[in-house]
């Protein structure tokens, strides 16, 4: 995400109620489903969505944060011509990623 993009929407994001650490985890998720959907590993992003709809409360700035990394991801992963990694390792960055998603907002 472009510094200026990321900026604002952090601080329309603390805005609506979402701290660092929050805004962080979903950041990461899209991050993550950017580079599913490229290297269509399809089970790990509906793994990504249904983490998401589980702990997340339900407000439109949570999934748009989310929606804007998953494009800025995608886009990069194109504009970098990288390499899909091993499912595998892949699957366990995910792993991490939606258990760092539950404790963060555990903490409600």
């Amino acid at each position: 995400m472009p510094l200026l993009a990321a900026l604002l929407f952090n601080g329309l994001a603390q805005a609506e109620g979402m701290d660092d650490k929050q805004f962080n985890a979903i950041q990461q998720l899209g991050e993550l489903n950017g580079v599913a959907l490229h290297c269509r590993f399809l089970s790990e992003t509906q793994r990504m969505k249904k983490a998401l709809v589980l702990a997340l409360p339900k407000r439109r700035q949570y999934g748009e944060a989310f929606d804007q990394e998953t494009n800025t991801a995608f886009l990069k992963f194109i504009e970098t011509k990288a390499s899909c990694p091993a499912e595998v390792a892949f699957s366990k960055q995910v792993d991490a990623a939606i258990l760092v998603l539950d404790a963060v907002f555990a903490e409600q």
